[in-house]
């Protein structure tokens, strides 16, 4: 890294092209005529690519380190008869391939995904770069370029034309050439990427989808995330025993898991071997999100891993839950009016519904969806009605209105949840019309709450709030300044984020809160594995292709960030004593 480091210094900076330092650490040929500041940063472009290669330990890596030592040392004594290189080149040489057995990480999963990745990040590496290369030569500029006219410098050059900004003497030759390499290395790499061979992530096959069903009939009580363990974009590890699974995704480098393992207790040690195997076979950064308090107790001990409370689970127990009360007040008075309103409420096994229902529920959850992109992945499922979810509950909300334009008829509002075991169910989505009454999910969550012991369910799982405690602890008579500036942190961030707001929203049905989990390998791992989890989530996406997405949207609605289960709120809804949070 360091002599790639030095080597596109030397092609962007006149005077570090000539150092001593470089002369003793340049791969390819030194100074000699334009060309040579384009060969430098070529070179060094592709040593820093190498180092991220070894740094993480692949092995096509090492064969390309094992490769070009001796030939840059060759060429460093042919051309400048520099025995210095030659002594480093072999030392570095001696060292890597008596270490080979440390470089055994296989290669990525590989998609055409990875060819626009890297277009769009070589592609601002190189006009950033570029920037520099054309404000390296201040001497030699003829009059005063402003911005506009740099940057379309740059452009011009990574096409190989002349641009806009003019240099006295052979100056341009070497700016042309250096911006000229930096294209040219965009254009191979992404071509490179587009044309080889594709080997998509693992996906769960039908068999291993059957392996997890059976193992979540007879263990799916433990955790309320382990139905989310069906989700067809992750792929699933087993315990040499089959009892126990540990599904996952890898996103960036990151092999995310997510909830707790599924299957016997006692053969989890056996999937996170596993795991932490399949993790340290690529050169993956492990990781798991959602995890509960046993789980997270589990993997810490078995993996040396360290864990960090993100927040809380709201789940009602069926049984302890009314309307009556003080407390409910507000619930109570918003269900009454809408009610009143005129609406009505199903509460159904998927298996119970038509198909035309269905197809009615599925039209209207991707209408009344306030992204481009389906959000959720620890948390969610990522579909609806679909073959082999018949045990999963649909809770309708309806209203007949005449002449109503609706294509879904008299449905207004969706919530779907999936089992938790034999006697729980798990909200997995919440979708509502933008034009219906505020309070709709309200009228939902109590209604499937009334009818839950009819359905043989005692216990119900509603959404994540994040840092609840904090937010908790935080507006309590006593709490120390620190633990006042993080709530008020929160409650600032809320803004945006709605993390309060959810906290309040799941606090009216007066749940218990059971604690969740990230456990991570290190404190420098976090900023990696935070932006990976927001990829997995939905919230981060290649912008690129929702260019060609469907035009026939409906109006975005707000969203709510933060949680399990995605749900919506009209952009035009005002709260009434408290933040309506969908």
């Amino acid at each position: 890294m360091i002599v790639g480091l030095l080597d596109i210094a030397a092609g962007v900076f006149p005077r570090f092209r000539h150092s001593r330092i470089h002369a003793v650490t340049e791969v390819l040929p030194g100074s000699l005529g334009p060309f040579a500041a384009a060969l430098a940063i070529s070179a060094g472009v592709l040593l820093l690519l190498l180092a991220h290669g070894l740094k993480r330990r692949k092995r096509r890596a090492w064969r390309a380190a094992v490769v070009l030592l001796p030939a840059g040392a060759a060429a460093q004594f042919m051309y400048r008869h520099s025995v210095i290189s030659v002594v480093i080149a072999a030392v570095l040489l001696a060292l890597i391939v008596r270490h080979q057995g440390e470089f055994k990480a296989l290669p990525d999963p590989r998609s055409r995904w990875k060819a626009l990745a890297n277009f769009v990040l070589m592609s601002a590496g190189s006009i950033g770069l570029g920037l520099v290369i054309v404000n390296s030569h201040p001497g030699r500029v003829v009059g005063h370029p402003g911005i506009y006219e740099q940057i379309s410098h740059v452009v011009y050059g990574l096409f190989g034309f002349e641009g806009p900004v003019d240099y006295a003497g052979r100056v341009s030759w070497t700016v042309g050439y250096s911006l000229g390499a930096l294209g040219m290395l965009t254009a191979l790499t992404t071509i490179y990427l587009a044309f080889r061979p594709e080997h998509p992530a693992a996906r769960l096959t039908a068999d291993d989808e059957t392996k997890l069903r059976e193992l979540l009939a007879k263990h799916g009580g433990r955790d309320s995330l382990g139905h989310f363990a069906l989700r067809r974009d992750k792929a699933v590890v087993f315990s040499p025993s089959g009892k126990a699974a540990v599904t996952y995704r890898v996103v960036s480098g990151v092999m995310l898991a997510s909830g707790d393992p599924i299957g016997d207790v006692e053969a989890w040690p056996g999937a996170i071997e596993r795991f932490m195997e399949e993790a340290k076979a690529h050169s993956w950064t492990p990781a798991v999100v959602g995890c509960s308090e046993t789980g997270g107790e589990v993997w810490t001990r078995e993996t040396g891993l360290d864990a960090l409370e993100l927040g809380d689970e709201a789940i009602v127990d069926v049984k302890d839950f009314s309307l009556a009360g003080r407390p409910m007040r507000n619930v109570r008075q918003m269900v009454k009016r809408i009610e009143r309103n005129g609406y009505t409420t199903k509460v159904r096994r998927v298996s119970e519904l038509t198909e035309e229902e269905l197809e009615r529920v599925r039209g209207a959850a991707e209408a009344w969806r306030g992204t481009d992109t389906e959000r959720g992945f620890s948390m969610a499922l990522g579909r609806v009605g679909e073959e082999g979810d018949g045990d999963c509950f649909i809770a309708t909300a309806h209203r007949v209105e005449e002449d109503d334009p609706s294509p879904f008829g008299d449905l207004k509002a969706v919530l779907h949840f999936v089992p938790w075991g034999k006697d729980g169910m798990s909200l997995e989505l919440m979708r509502r019309d933008r034009a219906a009454d505020p309070g709709m999910n309200e009228l939902l969550i109590v209604a499937s709450l009334v009818e839950a012991p009819s359905l043989g369910i005692e216990k119900v799982s509603l959404n994540f709030a994040m840092f609840r405690a904090a937010l908790a602890r935080g507006e309590k008579i006593g709490a120390g300044p620190v633990l006042r500036m993080w709530r008020g942190l929160l409650v600032f961030l809320s803004r945006w984020f709605q993390i309060e707001s959810l906290y309040k929203f799941n606090e009216k049905f007066r749940p218990r809160w059971e604690p969740r989990f990230m456990v991570y390998r290190t404190s420098s791992d976090l900023p990696r594995i935070g932006f990976a989890v927001m990829q997995a989530e939905g919230f981060v996406t290649v912008a690129l292709p929702r260019l060609f997405a469907s035009r026939r949207r409906p109006k975005p609605v707000r969203t709510c960030a933060h949680t399990h289960h995605t749900a919506q709120v009209p952009a035009q809804a005002k709260p009434e004593r408290e933040v309506q949070v969908a």
